[in-house]
């Protein structure tokens, strides 16, 4: 990792998580009364639980591609949009490893929301998570109608029936079946590369209009990296360990799952997520300098270890 990109992951991290914070806060307080603690205690638990965090970085970096000072309304719009996508994140991952989806009982290195808590605060605390994400975008005050409608319609198009949710329906329906590698292909450009693009476009929306050629841009580069997450972490799933992923290793080898590696092999694999790396890199070959993050954040996508 660059001293650029690390620079500009730990500023990421710690806007994020202050934001996250701040959203946590603005819920308690508008209602204190009627919110039940031990929901608002699970919900906290499953969203602050530490993370790698990609999605938010990949809206600040999108949205630094209009400059790298923005000023303090354009900053509150960029801490609202990666709110909004970490906490869809964080709900999928509460719902994904409830008993009746992928039974899994470790995330981060931490019990399940699930297993700390029980399952059905750890449904309704998913619940909560996904909604928590429209009030961060529609009570930005930064954002005009407009672009919070706009802001919205794409989450809602990324997190559910045609994005994320519909690849989960594919991953739970394929255990124990073949797939061919263009049928891999489309159920993780739905369930993990769905919020990853929206990321991508949501973070440089947040600066404005985008033109045709600069969206068609950003598009092939998200595809392409959310592609190469899931060829990682299917690398991953093979050869490291539990601890270092904070999830049960060899938890798709043990349920049965097709993966890059089951399918192309782990060289096949590897070179599978080289490839995408370089139609990352090559769908923003003209965007300048100002791009140099989210090309970093490819060699770091592919390069990751957990």
């Amino acid at each position: 990792m660059t001293p650029q990109l690390s620079e500009f992951i730990q500023a990421s991290l710690k806007r994020i998580d202050a934001a996250l914070e701040r959203a946590l806060a603005r819920l308690a307080a508008s209602d204190e009364a009627s919110i039940e603690q031990s929901l608002l205690a699970a919900m906290r638990y499953s969203l602050l639980n530490g993370g790698k965090r990609i999605r938010p970085i990949l809206v600040y970096a999108s949205a630094s591609l209009a400059g790298p000072t923005p000023g303090a309304n354009q900053r509150e719009a960029e801490d609202a949009i990666a709110s909004a996508v970490e906490c869809i994140h964080a709900y999928s991952l509460v719902h994904d490893d409830l008993p009746a989806m992928d039974d899994d009982d470790l995330r981060r290195g931490q019990p399940t929301c699930h297993i700390a808590f029980d399952e059905a605060t750890a449904i309704l605390a998913g619940d909560a998570l996904q909604t928590l994400a429209f009030d961060c975008v529609s009570h930005c005050a930064a954002l005009d109608w407009r672009s919070r409608v706009q802001l919205m319609q794409l989450l809602g198009q990324a997190a559910g029936a045609r994005g994320m949710v519909a690849g989960q329906a594919m991953d739970l329906a394929s255990v124990d079946k073949p797939l061919s590698l263009a049928q891999l292909q489309a159920m993780h450009s739905h369930k993990t590369g769905a919020l990853i693009k929206a990321s991508v476009l949501m973070g440089a929306a947040a600066t404005g209009e985008l033109d045709t050629t600069r969206q068609r841009q950003l598009e092939t580069y998200a595809d392409a990296i959310g592609l190469a997450f899931q060829v990682q972490d299917d690398i991953l799933d093979v050869i490291s360990d539990t601890a270092t992923l904070g999830k049960q290793q060899g938890a798709d080898i043990a349920k049965n799952k097709p993966t890059y590696v089951s399918l192309l092999g782990l060289d096949g694999a590897r070179q599978k997520a080289g490839e995408l790396h370089q139609q990352a890199l090559q769908a923003l070959a003209d965007c300048g300098s100002q791009a140099d993050i989210l090309r970093q954040l490819s060699s770091y996508i592919v390069g990751r270890v957990r």
